[in-house]
């Protein structure tokens, strides 16, 4: 009884840990917030190429060290709670050299936009 009790509690803990409320203003005016359970991604996270990972039927999106999730790889995007981001990115060797290079010229580019926009 103690045991099925301490499953139970283990299970509702574990659940709630992984509920997200998705962002539905996108969606339009008629839309409904929905509770869906997005896995956490694990502690460690090896990206290739492509800053993209697929976990649990899920894709990641990593950008600007930010986290999304979608169902699709084409989208729609949703922000990933900061609790379910992993303790740490690596990247394969080439690959983080690769992404750090673009990260920096699209820092540069929107650097660039805000000068001339006045701000």
């Amino acid at each position: 009884m103690k045991r099925t009790l301490l499953l139970i509690l283990i299970a509702a803990f574990m659940l709630t840990s992984c509920m997200v409320m998705s962002d539905s203003r996108k969606r339009g005016r008629h839309s409904q917030d929905a509770v869906v359970l997005v896995p956490a991604l694990p502690s460690v996270v090896v990206l290739e190429a492509e800053p993209y990972y697929h976990h649990s039927g899920y894709y990641y999106h990593y950008t600007k060290d930010r986290w999304y999730y979608s169902k699709s790889k084409k989208g729609p995007w949703h922000k990933l709670p900061k609790d379910h981001y992993p303790k740490k990115v690596q990247f394969k060797d080439k690959e983080r050299k690769r992404y750090e290079e673009e990260r920096s010229r699209e820092h540069d580019h929107d650097h660039d936009n805000e000068h001339h926009q006045g701000y």
